[in-house]
């Protein structure tokens, strides 16, 4: 269960990662397709806290980015369809609440969540994978699952005033080629990996294809703040 596998305190270059979501594609379980409405849909997630700190701050809410490992189960026979230890070496996921990047249903049970909390949670169809199940992760058609999480880390999302004004060095409210060019080398030095050469030029390339959207060769406040979570 979760309960049983040491605690990964995130590191620095964990933390910056949260920042370079905001340019980077992420790894995650996405759900790829979406429940039919009906009257299934009016069905809710049944959350059951197994442990909460003490110190249960700061809570999650929507647009923050989360670190945590979860094992997912079928309702019906209770067999593991998903363990985030067995993907990535074992590392925990890092995923931003609330935007579709995981199943609704997670999105919804990790809302108000603090880093050291466990909780399970099960989830009906209609907020999971629907009438149409998803055959590549072996959930049948109408599948109720449950979640075993645990959560490491609540931080400020990829989109967030805070990260925004981090790259914005000259506090003109939109973000230049030379500003972003500058940030991706801090956070590649951060991290430390190794990169070819040519990587820091078409990732930048990349940001402004896809988040520039006038064409003015600036990220602006409002193009930048896709989540909507804060005013910019």
């Amino acid at each position: 269960t979760a309960g049983t596998v040491p605690r990964r305190r995130p590191s620095r270059s964990d933390m910056g990662r949260g920042l370079t979501v905001l340019l980077l594609p992420l790894a995650l379980l996405a759900a790829p397709a979406r429940a039919q409405g009906g009257p299934a849909a009016a069905e809710e997630v049944q959350i059951e806290v197994l442990h909460l700190p003490e110190a249960c701050s700061p809570k999650s809410k929507k647009g923050d980015l989360l670190n945590a490992h979860y094992d997912g189960f079928l309702a019906s026979d209770g067999s593991k369809f998903y363990c985030s230890r067995t993907q990535n070496e074992g590392h925990p996921k890092w995923f931003v609440l609330g935007v579709g990047q995981v199943i609704k249903g997670l999105d919804i049970a990790m809302m108000n969540m603090c880093p050291g909390e466990k909780r399970k949670v099960t989830i009906p169809p209609s907020l999971a994978y629907g009438q149409q199940g998803y055959a590549q992760g072996k959930i049948p058609p109408n599948a109720t699952l449950i979640f075993e999480i645990e959560l490491y880390a609540v931080n400020k999302g990829p989109r967030s005033v805070e990260a925004f004004n981090q790259i914005d060095k000259d506090g003109d409210k939109k973000l230049s080629e030379l500003e972003i060019s500058q940030y991706l080398k801090e956070e590649f030095a951060r991290d430390g990996k190794k990169r070819h050469p040519s990587a820091h030029d078409e990732i930048l390339a990349d940001i402004f294809k896809k988040n520039d959207h006038n064409g003015d060769g600036f990220i602006s406040a409002k193009e930048y703040n896709v989540y909507q979570h804060d005013e910019l």
